[in-house]
């Protein structure tokens, strides 16, 4: 098993940028692919951006490419969410996920392993 633990979440203003970390312990982390998701105030759970186990794949929802940026540190155990140019549209808690398949990258049901979340909110 693993355990999750997201950080880097807070308030910033439009066309900003922040950078999110979700540290894991347990199982070795480059055994499992990682994502991140998110969830808006009364809206579902999204997908943003997945990671497989080698690295080689990297996929992004289309509403975050070309301004979000995943990355995985296996030494470290942690993977990375970096947002720039940041939309009020943005603002949710964001989640860190994490699974021994590498398949399904989008699919949020298909992940075992979640962190608590942490705020990111966009100010106009």
């Amino acid at each position: 098993q693993v355990q999750l633990v997201e950080s880097g979440g807070g308030l910033v203003q439009h066309g900003g940028s922040l950078r999110l970390s979700c540290a894991a312990s347990g199982r070795t982390f480059s055994t499992y692919a990682k994502g991140w998701f998110r969830q808006a105030p009364g809206k579902e759970r999204e997908f943003v951006a997945a990671i497989s186990r080698s690295g080689v794949s990297i996929l992004y929802a289309d509403s975050v490419k070309g301004r979000f940026t995943i990355s995985s540190d296996n030494a470290k155990n942690t993977v990375y969410l970096q947002m720039n140019s940041l939309k009020p549209e943005d603002t949710a808690v964001y989640y860190c996920a994490a699974k021994e398949a590498n398949w399904g990258l989008v699919i949020i049901s298909s992940y075992d392993y979640w962190g608590q979340g942490t705020q990111v909110t966009v100010s106009s």
